[in-house]
């Protein structure tokens, strides 16, 4: 028996719709990265992106569990040696919540150039609407 490998004329790709209200950022963020890199597809090839898209809605309603991780957790790049920028998780949620969730997404897809086409299928949105309703999204609970 020969091992499948999936051909860019056998995949299909659908749209998701999540909503984040009341989620937990770490178990969102795995579930959608799931769906991105096609894992929940009995076609799923590694070296393929055989993912389906996701619109993640109410980005700013995610939740963060633990008494004090929206204080300690710190997010931060170094732009230069020594050259240290941070800011907490919960001024990130408050201000950016977009960029929170992508870039939680972003660390459990692979680091190299097929995670950066996988991280190009998730699109995040603050409030309720979102201009992907031409590609008909399926409502995915999560």
């Amino acid at each position: 028996m020969r091992t499948y490998t999936a051909k860019p004329k056998d995949i299909t790709r659908k749209w998701y719709v999540v909503d984040a209200s009341g989620k937990s950022l770490g178990r969102l963020a795995s579930q959608v990265a799931k769906i991105l890199r096609g894992k929940h597809k009995p076609i799923f090839t590694p070296h393929m992106d055989t993912g389906d898209h996701v619109v993640i809605i109410n980005a700013e309603k995610v939740v963060l569990t633990g008494r004090n991780k929206p204080l300690e957790k710190i997010y931060w790049h170094t732009l230069y040696p020594g050259g240290i920028r941070s800011t907490t998780y919960g001024d990130m949620l408050s201000k950016t919540p977009d960029k929170l969730i992508t870039r939680v997404v972003k660390g459990m897809l692979p680091h190299n150039t097929l995670g950066a086409l996988m991280l190009k299928k998730l699109k995040v949105y603050k409030g309720a609407e979102h201009p992907h309703e031409a590609q008909n999204p399926e409502a995915l609970e999560i």
